[in-house]
């Protein structure tokens, strides 16, 4: 099984490529290329340990791996953009893939308002590339990445996939509903199965510092002022990255079926899921929470003054109120709903935080 994990530097990318290196895809070795363009959005540094992370899993032999050592399991990094048609036309044509993820973009709802060129080329370019080597070298299956921020201003919670979502409140929300549109394009053309996943507020360990229990932590740990939005009235549905990371290897597996419609054509084999935890934390809960386990694991003393070191801001351009996921049919298709609760999550993160910058 060949599989191409794009994005897989990043926080959730990493994550899935030491998954499948630890434990095979179905009990199977696999053979992994991870393509990452390395871009310094956030600390490169950040990149690089996750990296090295996997290349130290990908260097362990352990016979108690469930596709017996994951020393089967081959692991290959390339540096590159997947708005380089030419390379993601050459990896494809190379290596006869699988399945595909696609976790590859640009992140970040207010970065899109200060840099919408970034937005364009990596998450409609880019992904359109991936989408037109699949249609020549084809696939089994295409995960991708899309988010939740495609509800938009949804006043309906919890946020259902057959809700509409053509009210996006940031560009990034709009490219990542054009993936979803592309892929649904693609799979009907040329029936190529395609499954868009929706993110719901990822966090743990290692992951991205513009998030704001990473960029809280760095923010009070220098005696700054964190500022938190909508004076404390938005609520997320925060999911721990590991159940990120069950849902994906579960999809990836759980290929759209192929069938023929009335008029002869492809029905498209397209899905979309919501990966979500169904339980939206108050902002300010979460706050709490987050300094009780920063706090608990040495990263602050016990006599902090949190209180001096918060603002209640209005609501900033691009954000929304509430995230709240509906992931009933990930339940139904696949056995499976986030587990992690938010206080196990960050004080596993707050764990990581101390050891990595103790170093």
């Amino acid at each position: 099984m060949k599989i191409l994990v794009t994005g897989a530097a990043g926080f959730i990318g990493a994550n899935l490529v030491m998954r499948l290196l630890k434990e095979g895809f179905q009990g199977q070795p696999c053979s992994i290329v991870g393509l990452d363009n390395m871009n310094a959005y956030y600390d490169v540094s950040l990149k690089e340990y996750r990296l090295a992370e996997i290349d130290r899993v990908a260097k362990q032999k352990d016979s108690s791996d469930s596709c017996n050592s994951c020393s089967n399991c081959m692991w290959q990094f390339i540096k590159g953009d997947i708005a380089d048609k030419a390379l993601i036309d050459s990896l494809f044509a190379e290596h006869h893939f699988d399945i595909v993820v696609n976790l590859a973009a640009q992140a970040g709802v207010r970065y899109s308002i200060e840099n919408p060129d970034a937005y364009i080329q990596s998450n409609v370019i880019g992904f359109y590339n991936i989408l037109e080597a699949c249609r020549h070298n084809p696939v089994e299956h295409l995960v991708y990445a899309s988010s939740s921020s495609v509800y938009g201003g949804n006043k309906k919670v919890p946020f259902s996939t057959d809700d509409r979502v053509d009210n996006p409140v940031s560009l990034y929300a709009a490219t990542k509903k054009s993936n979803e549109l592309f892929a649904h394009c693609y799979s009907k053309l040329y029936d190529i199965p395609t499954t868009g996943l929706r993110f719901f507020t990822v966090y743990g360990p290692a992951g991205r510092p513009d998030m704001a229990y990473f960029g809280f932590t760095n923010k009070l740990l220098h005696g700054e002022t964190i500022q938190i939005y909508n004076y404390g009235n938005c609520r997320r549905d925060f999911t721990y990255v590991d159940d990120i990371v069950e849902g994906i290897v579960r999809v990836m597996g759980g290929v759209p079926e192929r069938r023929k419609g009335e008029d002869g054509l492809p029905v498209p084999p397209y899905k979309v899921y919501n990966i979500g935890g169904g339980q939206p934390e108050n902002l300010l809960d979460f706050v709490q929470i987050l300094q009780e386990e920063l706090v608990a694991a040495g990263v602050l003393p016990q006599d902090y003054d949190f209180e001096a070191h918060k603002e209640l801001v209005a609501m900033q351009p691009g954000d929304v109120p509430t995230t709240y996921a509906d992931a009933s049919a990930l339940e139904r298709d696949f056995g499976f709903t986030p587990r992690i609760t938010l206080r196990e999550g960050l004080r596993k993160f707050a764990r990581w935080y101390k050891d990595y910058y103790s170093k």
